[in-house]
């Protein structure tokens, strides 16, 4: 339906699974998308300029992906980083299967998704990938890293892709001062119109 969003928690449209065909982590994949996620035809602009300008994330320890929509960043995390328990949270539930089903698909074991409320409360994570979900509005974006971003580990980092014209500079900005001074906050790079922000933690 016309007022279906990527970040509804059950997209009333019909499926319409397909099927596409992507690189990650320099693997040539065949996956699976839908209607009602975000990005069905492929791996979007924001999630590429993330994919390549990042360090390869931590190679063991609990690894996230938030908003991991179909799994493209959890499924390249889980690549790089075989040794690693790789995360994908979201509250879309189409995706959630569909993200299962592409780790399958790519040989691996190491990726569990679901809900955030399924992940332990204890667990603390070594690295952070996230093209975060910009449209659900600032409030809820704002209450969505506030909930993951503390969960990082002293000395990990979090990588997040934003567009410069969605609020990129301010996000920053907003980050360093919710997050205070065990953090450092930092632009990492500029591409394409997309900021790629580093949040690395230095305390507990």
């Amino acid at each position: 339906m016309a007022n279906d969003h990527y970040f509804s928690a059950s997209p009333s449209s019909e499926i319409r699974e397909r099927q596409v065909h992507v690189t990650l982590a320099g693997r040539p994949l065949t996956l699976s998308t839908a209607a009602g996620v975000f990005s069905p035809d492929g791996v979007d602009r924001g999630t590429k300029v993330l994919l390549g300008s990042v360090p390869p994330p931590a190679p063991e320890g609990a690894l996230l992906d938030v908003g991991c929509g179909w799994g493209p960043i959890a499924i390249t995390m889980a690549l790089e980083s075989p040794d690693a328990q790789v995360w994908g949270v979201d509250v879309n539930e189409r995706v959630l299967g569909l993200a299962q089903r592409n780790a399958v698909a790519a040989g691996l074991t190491n990726v569990r998704v679901g809900l955030p409320d399924d992940v332990p409360a204890d667990l603390r994570f070594r690295t952070i990938w996230s093209n975060p979900p910009i449209r659900v509005g600032k409030d809820e974006l704002h209450a969505i890293l506030l909930t993951w971003l503390p969960r990082l580990e002293v000395g990990g980092d979090a990588w997040l892709v934003v567009l410069k014209d969605l609020g990129g500079d301010s996000l920053q900005r907003w980050l360093r001062d919710a997050l205070g001074h065990r953090y450092e906050v930092s632009r990492a790079s500029t591409d394409k119109g997309f900021r790629v922000i580093r949040v690395h933690r230095t305390a507990e």
